[in-house]
């Protein structure tokens, strides 16, 4: 018998189960054992990725989403009694499930760097332990994004960048938190529709080849989409020969001012794209067309877009693809959430390379005497500190027992935060390269360097005596 597909979309009625086994087996431990007590949780970085000097903080709007509706529905239950390895008893408490914590978090928009908490997760252990996964799923992958399109907007030295990734990217469901993610690094905007409606990204589309070979004559092709689409023309002119494209496009350009329209732009995907543009612009312009926009793509990245500018390429906005919606160079962020106090104090691991620092902590990010970043500090929550020069707490507190109490901005504004907040990098760190020799710019503040210390210390005594 023939069965329907699955489409296998993550909603709010099945998201509960977006987690890994293992959460849930430990989970059921706990409950058994009577382990409940509150702990908190930090999600952080470990390392920064290849040649990256600062990442972009991406995903929170979700994670409030996800903590504030997780449910496990009966189907969710029936599955999980299917597995044969929880107990009932679990089973009973799982239909009741609410996340009930409280959550601190780095806002959207912000930079930030590895061992500074991006989310600092309060609550139950088992609440704090079954999101786990969903937590590192989506601030891992879209704040990778985020960091990615930064540095493709800032190579791109003022000129817009648009997300053109939906059809390589690793899946439905990432191509939207792509085209977010991206606009949060400073990309004008998406091709992807759905994200357009989703999160009122603004929607930019030319035309493929294929448009262009469906008629008798690539005339024909242009003057057909801008009678159908006169507000929005913008024709792809590398079909067959670029340049005679453009004489095409001048044409048609001209009988749209005819009409009360213009057109809004060219788009080149192949070829030397540096002799190409200012071959176009210049016929562009000797025509009386300076107001035509050119837009390159093709396999570009922060790298290449550096390339073309460096060599004096002409050219108003960038479409920009796989390069940027898979992270291609830097694909995984190495986002951990481990586990730093609870009923019983400060806890802290000492894994060979993944020591992680102990207790509820606080980052400051400290301003020299003109508005430029200088350094972050991590310190304790509960520690008094001063700092030379003008600081103030990262970290904000989104939940509280389980309830959103932070003011979400728009995607608009994380996006000027985004901006705004990079740009008060020094110079070195908004290069492409990693700044040379220089160590990572975030410093432990006495108390927690102490408390640190200490337990490495103290489990270094029990190691001794066992």
């Amino acid at each position: 018998m023939r069965r329907e597909p699955v489409l296998g979309w993550v909603d709010g009625e099945n998201m509960a189960l977006l987690t890994d086994l293992y959460e849930l087996t430990m989970a059921d431990s706990y409950f058994r054992r009577g382990r409940n007590q509150e702990t908190t949780f930090d999600l952080f970085v470990r390392h920064m990725p290849p040649h990256r000097s600062y990442l972009v903080a991406a995903g929170l709007e979700q994670v409030l989403y996800y903590l504030a509706h997780i449910r496990f529905t009966q189907d969710a239950i029936d599955y999980l009694a299917g597995l044969g390895l929880f107990s009932r008893e679990f089973l009973d408490y799982l239909k009741g499930f609410r996340f009930t914590g409280t959550v601190w978090a780095i806002p959207e928009g912000e930079f930030f760097f590895p061992k500074e908490p991006v989310l600092r997760v309060t609550a139950p252990r088992i609440e704090a332990q079954i999101v786990e996964t969903f937590l590192l799923n989506t601030i891992n992958f879209q704040s990778m994004i985020a960091s990615k399109a930064s540095r493709v907007v800032q190579a791109a030295q003022g000129r817009a960048v648009v997300d053109f990734s939906p059809r390589r990217d690793h899946g439905a469901d990432a191509a939207l938190k792509v085209a977010r993610a991206s606009y949060i690094g400073g990309c004008a905007g998406t091709s992807c529709t759905l994200a357009g409606q989703v999160f009122g990204i603004p929607v930019y589309g030319t035309m493929a080849h294929s448009y262009i070979m469906s008629f008798e004559t690539e005339l024909e092709a242009f003057r057909a989409f801008a009678q159908d689409f006169p507000t929005n023309a913008l024709l792809l002119i590398d079909t067959y020969d670029t340049l005679q494209g453009a004489r095409h496009a001048i044409v048609v350009a001209r009988e749209m001012e005819a009409r009360g329209h213009r057109l809004r732009g060219v788009r080149l995907d192949s070829g030397d794209l540096v002799v190409l543009s200012r071959e176009v612009r210049k016929v562009l312009d000797e025509a009386g067309l300076s107001y035509v926009r050119i837009l390159l793509s093709g396999d570009l990245n922060e790298y290449k877009i550096r390339d073309l500018l460096d060599r004096g390429a002409v050219v108003d906005l960038f479409g920009v693809g796989t390069e940027m919606g898979t992270s291609r160079d830097a694909p995984s962020l190495g986002g951990v959430y481990k586990l730093v106090e609870d009923d019983m104090g400060p806890k802290i691991k000492l894994s060979a390379g993944k020591v992680t620092l102990p207790g509820k902590k606080q980052v400051y990010r400290v301003l020299d005497g003109q508005g430029v970043w200088k350094e972050d500090v991590i310190a304790l929550e509960v520690e008094e500190i001063s700092f030379e020069g003008e600081a103030y707490p990262l970290l904000v507190k989104v939940m509280e027992g389980g309830e959103v109490v932070y003011h979400l901005p728009s995607l608009k504004e994380v996006r000027s935060r985004s901006l705004e907040a990079v740009g008060r990098l020094p110079v070195r760190y908004r290069t492409l390269e990693a700044c040379p020799g220089e160590e990572l710019p975030v410093k432990l503040s006495p108390a927690l360097k102490g408390l640190t210390d200490k337990l490495i210390e103290t489990f270094r005594d029990l190691e001794l005596r066992t």
